[in-house]
């Protein structure tokens, strides 16, 4: 473990990230170009954000199957666009058992051919309907450029993958899933975003509309977080996904999907990070306080530790994810610095004053240095912890979002707008030309990120063509 300082965020914020990562023992390499090892630190973090989704999609009725890696080359020509949409990124079987497969096998970028597949063979009548299912797995996309987390060839999410008997229930399915990811990205991760619909050049392949959710990043940037696509009829006619109504006519289903990855993780270290390392949010931080004792003698060091033992025992009880650091042969300044630099959102330090006078010294990750430190009793201790990780909860939403508002400009011109790109979002007036987005993204390296929902409905002109425009859009370079 190597104590030399993570380049600034200013300075280099690409290698800061990769550093931290790798640092902070989240994830690591793996042999095959464009892979990751998600190491158990990070893999935590994935199943926190795993559970706090898995518990909302449950509650709406949801549940949760598993359907296979390999799709028959076939399925994926099935729908055009869909098939357009993947082939360059597509990892294609043509072996198996030592001969050539008759039909090479796709490994799944995404489950919708598959699905429905399946659908066609289980729903036959309007009673059967909706179908409300999704599954937690890892896909394959041949990325040409990663970045651990944010871009990987094969990456780990859920899809959620539903059938219905009306256009309705479909839209009413896909902005609900989007409305579960809002919740969840800003109550448990919190980081505000920005719900909207994309456009149509960055519409998921094969779907009638698709919305997400975008974040800024702390350089700026903007990441798509969470996505929920309407699907239309569009696989349900490929794949012959239909039933019969009341009236006992044969309808197409009406389908859709969504989906939120470990890229989420990436969000997390890149909006709540510092210069010091990462800064989770106490309700996904794997370890939520960790306990550090401080002794000079074998005397002091039983007595500490008979004290920091009990404590964390009783954090642990009261389901507060608690770490007691045993190693022996590092400074208490240098564990301090470790574990500000994986983020634990609260340090309990406990010396031999402390087991004298029945306190401990309480240290907050949001706020470092003297600021974030109070001496409390040990008397009252857990409720104390519980408030004092609410309030890092709270500080850190309310630090992203004040960083995300003074980063996003409403321009003018289209010099104005120029500037506005280049250090956070734009919010623009479009016409909704293909034209104009693409001219956009050639000459500013900005893209349309999302046309947010709340929208004053007004008429003004487009930023780059000043043709009479509605909506306004939010414009940004991402990741």
């Amino acid at each position: 473990m190597s104590e030399h300082k993570l380049p600034s965020r200013a300075e280099d914020f690409a290698e800061w990230y990769n550093q931290l990562v790798l640092r902070a023992e989240l994830a690591d390499y793996a042999p095959v170009r464009g892979c990751m090892i998600v190491r158990p630190y990070g893999w935590a973090l994935w199943e926190n954000i795993q559970q706090a989704l898995d518990k909302r999609f449950k509650a709406t009725g949801h549940v949760n199957a598993a359907f296979p890696l390999l799709i028959p080359r076939s399925f994926l020509e099935r729908e055009k666009s869909h098939v357009e949409g993947f082939s360059p990124e597509l990892a294609v079987v043509t072996v198996g058992g030592g001969k050539e497969l008759e039909e090479p096998l796709v490994v799944r970028p995404t489950s919708e051919t598959i699905i429905g597949h399946a659908y066609a063979k289980w729903i036959k009548s309007y009673r059967d309907l909706p179908v409300l299912i999704n599954q937690w797995n890892s896909v394959v996309r041949w990325e040409l450029r990663t970045k651990l987390f944010l871009r990987t060839l094969e990456f780990f999410w859920q899809e959620g993958h539903t059938a219905h008997a009306t256009y309705t229930e479909a839209a009413a399915e896909t902005r609900q899933m989007l409305d579960i990811y809002t919740d969840f990205a800003v109550n448990e991760a919190a980081i505000p975003v920005i719900p909207g619909r994309k456009s149509d050049s960055e519409r998921f392949a094969g779907a009638d509309e698709t919305y997400s959710i975008e974040a800024m990043m702390g350089d700026g940037k903007a990441l798509q977080a969470g996505t929920s696509h309407n699907l239309g009829q569009n696989f349900s006619k490929a794949f012959d996904i239909r039933y019969l109504d009341r009236h006992g006519e044969l309808q197409y289903c009406w389908t859709t999907s969504w989906g939120l990855s470990t890229r989420f993780i990436g969000a997390i270290i890149m909006v709540h990070g510092d210069d010091k390392g990462l800064a989770l949010p106490p309700r996904l931080a794997p370890i939520q306080a960790v306990i550090v004792p401080i002794y000079k003698t074998d005397e002091e060091r039983a007595s500490v530790f008979e004290t920091a033992q009990r404590i964390r025992e009783e954090l642990v009880a009261n389901d507060i994810r608690a770490k007691l650091d045993e190693r022996d042969g590092l400074t208490p300044g240098f564990k301090f610095n470790d574990w500000e630099m994986r983020g634990v959102p609260l340090r309990v330090e406990v010396g031999p004053r402390d087991v004298a006078n029945g306190t401990v010294a309480l240290a907050r990750r949001d706020k470092p240095g003297k600021e974030g430190k109070s001496f409390v009793k040990q008397e009252g201790l857990v409720a104390l912890v519980r408030e004092t990780l609410a309030q890092v909860q709270q500080s850190l939403h309310q630090r992203a979002l004040a960083f995300r508002e003074a980063n996003t400009q409403e321009p003018q011109g289209y010099d104005e707008f120029k500037s506005a790109v280049e250090r956070g979002f734009a919010r623009a007036r479009w016409c909704g030309s293909r034209e104009c987005e693409a001219k956009i993204k050639e000459e500013t390296k900005a893209t349309t990120r999302c046309i947010p929902f709340d929208q004053t409905g007004d008429e003004g002109a487009c930023i780059y063509c000043d043709k009479a425009a509605r909506e306004r859009v939010i414009f940004a370079r991402a990741y």
